[in-house]
């Protein structure tokens, strides 16, 4: 044996991958090396002479954590590799479907559908069906049938108490039929495909029983139903299961995570020994004590605690700010500090919990010349809703923009054909004209989708510009399509209209900063932020990146932005069962991307949909010791002379105001209702009778502050009580 494999290994790694042949759970902590621990495990046992290259079956998560494990497996040992079976699940169980698409019942040629292929063969086969499109929307559909298959269920497994149940049922087991005639899987029949070839040909099993002695899965902590029962039937009574995973990283539940497989393994296969990683290599002591700190306030743990052999380190930098734009410009002043201390802005991370939250930051970052790149995701302006919404505006400020019309034409669908729009085009080109005068003669949904236009345009001539992009997303059908996504898409939907209420927030700003603030002028402002600080592979630019697409990636400097109750915890997290325990669980994975030095900010307000809304700091951000906290600002605590003051929040997407808190200096011009201070600096008062474009006519029934702060609460007619700050909303005297 190579007995270089063990050197540097502390007596928890070593204990991990020296282990016999049994099934084991390696708790491994952020930080801990697992990766090291899985791979050298494996290089342990093959050059232990335990078991051959053959007998290996390793399963990750991406493709990419496969390769890189094959590489490292490739320096490590001098032998061939090539006999293991290193892959994700799909990956891996493709591999077995192949192997045997006859028992399967496969052709030998099958094909895989991904998910836009499914959905259109989804759509064909409702169509096919005369089901109502409306009330079975076709991504809901999709969702429904992935999900079941992701339980293990066949459609006639599913139970159906009602029509409406048992006709998605029948799509299902239509789909299923379709998708058997024409020779392809999607991703979830891969899975489920495989675990039934395994689970009745007790030959197949028993073969890759024998083969496969030792079975080995990354990132447990995030399997399903179907995969864990997958493992298991692998496994067998014999073979050894060597998971490694982290409880507290279960990040992805709306994925179908189940993180109860950790406790079903330690039952199942009889684990007597959990071993826990919890030495980290990442980070300095405090930070470690923070995350530690936060998590213990979760149920149900395996239960670890992070150390370091390190120092403490630098205490956790909080900083509290008056509103979203002045976090994002004390945030571009904290990184130019650091780059001016020689950390390459590489080296830094900006993490928000929800996508939305970019636009901000990435505004004060373009503004101040600072190259950026978003990670595992789209710049605000190049994100397919804003995109959207930003093409319907475009049209209606200029009908000869035919790229424009292309794009929303037919989004949200209006039962414009992909051979229709040819047809259009063959005509505008015949007849040397623009797609749209050509699509004013064509009549049926054509002609309607201009009237729309000419309808937006007309509706909106005279609203101030964040009124016009609000009546553009209500009017388009661009709300009410996002509004309406279900299951899986569901999630990604509710992103996708935050995002376009961050665009309200942005032309908002926009008239503030702007004398210029026509639509013209906006749209050559998104034009130009979307184009400039393209920051190139070579490029030292910063990373912008929510948490969910930070886990395994580590950081000299991180910014956890936004820690606001609603916001970070998400609001979402409240409706859901052990939702805030998750959130928990994003916050410790954003904690611990750090090494060196941590920054938490939050803001007293922030602009949502147009109108500011205060929101009360976060929890977490509560639950961490004070001594491992610097506050940059003062403390906000009663005893510091601040104190909670109710306020009512706007109206955001969900519709509904809500009461929320704000944490706020005592002063006579801060209190809720103003105080005689407000009404005498104020040219509004209380009873007065006044006209919004958007709200229509009401009453003011409150005043507060004075100066940029002014803002008065408005009891309206039609949309009920509303805080409105005067500095950008538009008030008349009735």
């Amino acid at each position: 044996m190579n007995s270089s494999l063990l050197s540097g290994l502390n007596p928890e790694q070593r204990q991990a991958i020296t282990l016999p042949h049994q099934s084991a759970l390696i708790l491994a902590g952020a930080g801990s090396g697992k990766t090291r621990v899985l791979t050298t495990r494996i290089a342990y046992l093959i050059s232990n002479g335990a078991v051959s290259p053959h007998g290996i079956l390793a399963v990750t998560f991406t493709n990419k954590a496969a390769k890189e494990m094959v590489t490292r497996l490739t320096a490590m040992l001098p032998i061939n590799t090539r006999g293991m079976w290193i892959g994700t699940f799909h990956g891996l169980c493709n591999r077995m479907l192949r192997a045997h698409f006859r028992e399967a019942n496969l052709p030998q040629a099958f094909q895989i559908l991904d998910s836009g292929d499914q959905l259109s063969a989804i759509k064909r086969l409702m169509k096919a069906m005369n089901v109502d499109g409306e009330k079975f929307p076709p991504r809901e559909m999709q969702s429904f049938i992935s999900s079941s298959k992701e339980q293990g269920l066949r459609a006639n497994e599913v139970e159906a108490y009602d029509p409406y149940t048992r006709r998605k049922v029948e799509v299902f087991a239509e789909y299923d039929t379709q998708c058997q005639r024409e020779g392809v899987v999607d991703f979830s029949e891969l899975l489920l495909r495989c675990y039934e070839l395994l689970s009745r040909n007790a030959a197949i099993r028993e073969h890759y029983q024998e083969r496969f002695k030792h079975i080995l899965v990354d990132e447990f902590q995030d399997t399903n139903k179907l995969q864990y029962q997958w493992l298991r039937l692998l496994a067998g009574k014999n073979n050894s299961l060597f998971a490694v995973g982290d409880d507290d990283q279960s990040i992805y539940a709306f994925r179908g995570a189940n993180v109860g497989n950790m406790q079903e393994l330690t039952r199942d296969f009889h684990v007597q020994n959990v071993i826990k990683l919890e030495q980290n290599y990442r980070s300095h002591g405090n930070i470690l004590d923070a995350a530690n700190a936060l998590i213990s306030n979760n149920r149900n743990r395996l239960g670890k605690n992070l150390w370091t052999s390190e120092n403490g380190g630098e205490l956790l930098r909080v900083y509290e700010a008056a509103t979203d734009v002045d976090e994002a410009a004390f945030i571009v002043d904290e990184i130019r500090q650091l780059k001016s201390e020689g950390i390459n802005l590489k080296e830094i991370a900006l993490l928000y919990r929800s996508n939305a939250q970019s636009r901000v930051l990435e505004h004060a970052l373009v503004s101040a010349g600072l190259s950026y790149r978003v990670y595992g995701g789209l710049r605000f302006f190049e994100r397919q809703e804003i995109k959207h919404t930003l093409a319907y505006l475009r049209l209606m400020q200029n009908t000869d923009d035919d790229n424009a019309l292309l794009r929303i034409i037919n989004f949200p669908t209006r039962g414009i054909g992909a051979r229709s729009i040819e047809q259009l085009q063959e005509a505008a080109k015949q007849n040397n004209t623009v797609l749209f005068d050509t699509a004013a003669r064509a009549g049926g949904k054509i002609s309607a989708f201009v009237a729309l236009i000419e309808s937006l345009r007309d509706a909106t001539r005279e609203l101030p510009l964040p009124e016009i992009i609000d009546h553009v997303l209500e009017h388009s059908g661009l709300t009410a399509h996002y509004q309406n996504e279900t299951g899986v898409k569901k999630r990604e939907a509710e992103e996708r209209l935050e995002n376009m209420n961050e665009l309200v927030n942005a032309a908002t700003l926009f008239v503030h900063e702007n004398e210029d603030d026509s639509l013209t002028s906006f749209l050559t402002h998104a034009s130009l932020e979307a184009g400039e600080h393209q920051a190139g592979d070579q490029d030292d630019a910063l990373h912008l990146m929510t948490v969910h697409s930070a886990k395994g990636l580590e950081f000299h400097t991180v910014f956890i932005t936004g820690l606001e109750d609603g916001l970070f915890p998400h609001q979402n997290s409240q409706r859901e069962d052990g939702g805030l325990d998750e959130e928990r669980r994003l916050m410790y994975v954003a904690i611990t991307r750090a090494r060196r030095r941590l920054y938490l900010s939050f803001a007293q307000s922030r602009m949502l949909h147009g109108q500011v809304s205060y929101g009360m700091v976060s929890s977490f951000l509560r639950e961490l010791p004070d001594g491992l906290l610097h506050w940059i600002t003062p403390r906000v605590t009663a005893q510091n002379s601040y104190t909670l003051s109710p306020a009512l929040s706007h109206q955001g997407r969900g519709g509904a105001a809500s009461e929320a808190y704000v944490y706020s200096p005592l002063s006579p011009e801060r209190e809720r209702g103003g105080g005689e201070g407000a009404a005498r600096q104020s040219p509004w008062r209380i009873g007065q009778r006044v006209f919004h474009q958007k709200f229509g006519e009401g009453v003011i029934v409150g005043v507060e502050s004075s100066g940029a702060d002014a803002r008065v609460q408005v009891n309206f007619k039609r949309a009920g009580s509303k805080w409105l700050a005067l500095e950008y909303a538009k008030l008349t005297a009735v």
